[in-house]
């Protein structure tokens, strides 16, 4: 038999759907699983508030009875309205080697997206900025992380062999902390908090928190809004991502930079690495899952994450990200954290990878976003 591509549409396939990236990865050092259950919530048209905006269909492929692949088909209508495109996205993209795996694949997004309407089709990504994007083409050999994508070599030979091309690429770091403070951080620091009247804000407890949780994230949509595929979160996707994210938050990891008016202007947030606990989970929370990911968040833990850095465009480029880091430095140094992963980040935003220029780093992985006219 040929390979057999079925459209995923009931609770027990979709869960198939997911756990499909688990089993292809089982014996991949690198791969980081993420949650069975926070994925199948992801994918959920009725939980993901994201579907307010986007449009989608999931194809599982067959090959003599086992599944060998699977392919989402997203539209963010409201990303195409605001860069004025005709985009269809494909993502949460898995395949075995199998040429005609994959072009059957491509060939069943590819149709559902021609008879959407669309003229191009582009990716991997997910419904918005906060899923996992671009496909990784340097770094087989380094350890993922929760926010991004672990892909084989294969994957990114199979799309250019099916015409598909280079839209947009980011770059990761791994960044290794010293032992203290760059000085010029803390000069050009102090410099910022007096000329601008700022100040730092840390928090002890969660409920403190809470009242800045809505400008994080609307600092995230001002911040944000000129990079690659951006389309400003809705009040729905943000009470999502607040109730999803910060109750899993370090506190000490988090550092708010607020004017006289007490109005937030920044944000760094980082949560110490997940990656060695989510490959002992296996993507399982219960019975056993959630003790790994407990002690990843709350003990020792050689690697931190950086989940997000947001400053508002009003202050970019006056050094506010020198005030972030002259704050966040000393937590990690105290924490034991001996690197910090950037996660992606675009090639062309030479703002943001210009701030490590001052730590000792390697740039250690790529990845990419491939288009294709329909």
């Amino acid at each position: 038999m040929g390979v057999v591509i079925k459209e995923v549409t009931s609770k027990k396939e979709l869960k198939k759907f997911v756990k499909f990236n688990i089993d292809l990865y089982k014996d991949n050092p690198y791969h980081i699983p993420g949650l069975i259950e926070e994925e199948m919530v992801t994918l959920d048209k009725k939980k993901n508030p994201a579907f307010e905006v986007c449009d989608a269909i999931y194809f599982l492929a067959y090959k003599d009875g086992k599944i060998v692949g699977r392919i989402a088909g997203m539209i963010n209508r409201r990303s195409n309205e605001v860069w004025n495109q005709q985009r269809a996205r494909f993502g949460f993209l898995d395949f075995i080697d199998d040429a005609e795996v994959v072009d059957a694949l491509f060939n069943a997004v590819e149709k559902w997206a021609e008879e959407q309407g669309m003229k191009e089709i582009h990716g991997p990504l997910g419904f918005t900025d906060m899923d996992h994007e671009g496909m990784l083409i340097e770094g087989f050999d380094q350890l993922g992380t929760m926010a991004a994508i672990y892909n084989f070599p294969y994957y990114p030979q199979h799309l250019e062999r099916m015409g598909y091309e280079k839209d947009q690429d980011w770059h990761e770091f791994k960044i290794y902390i010293p032992e203290g403070v760059p000085d010029k951080h803390l000069r050009i620091g102090e410099i910022v908090k007096k000329k601008y009247g700022l100040k730092t804000m840390k928090f002890k407890k969660t409920k403190e928190i809470w009242p800045y949780a809505q400008k994080i994230f609307e600092t995230l949509n001002e911040a944000y809004a000129p990079l690659y595929g951006f389309a400003p979160l809705t009040q729905k996707q943000i009470d999502y991502y607040v109730k999803m994210y910060i109750p899993l938050l370090r506190l000490e990891n988090v550092t708010a930079i607020v004017d006289e008016q007490d109005d937030l202007i920044a944000v760094g947030i980082a949560i110490p690495s997940l990656s060695k606990a989510l490959q002992k989970s296996r993507g399982r929370l219960f019975p056993f899952g959630f003790i790994h990911l407990l002690k990843a968040l709350k003990g020792k833990n050689d690697g931190v994450d950086l989940l997000l850095v947001a400053v508002r465009p009003d202050y970019q480029s006056k050094g506010v990200n020198a005030l972030l880091f002259s704050d966040l430095i000393p937590v990690f140094i105290q924490n034991g954290y001996k690197y910090a992963e950037s996660n992606p980040e675009l090639e062309m935003n030479e703002k943001v990878q210009s701030q490590w220029q001052y730590f000792e780093r390697q740039q250690h992985k790529r990845r990419r976003a491939y288009t294709k006219k329909i």
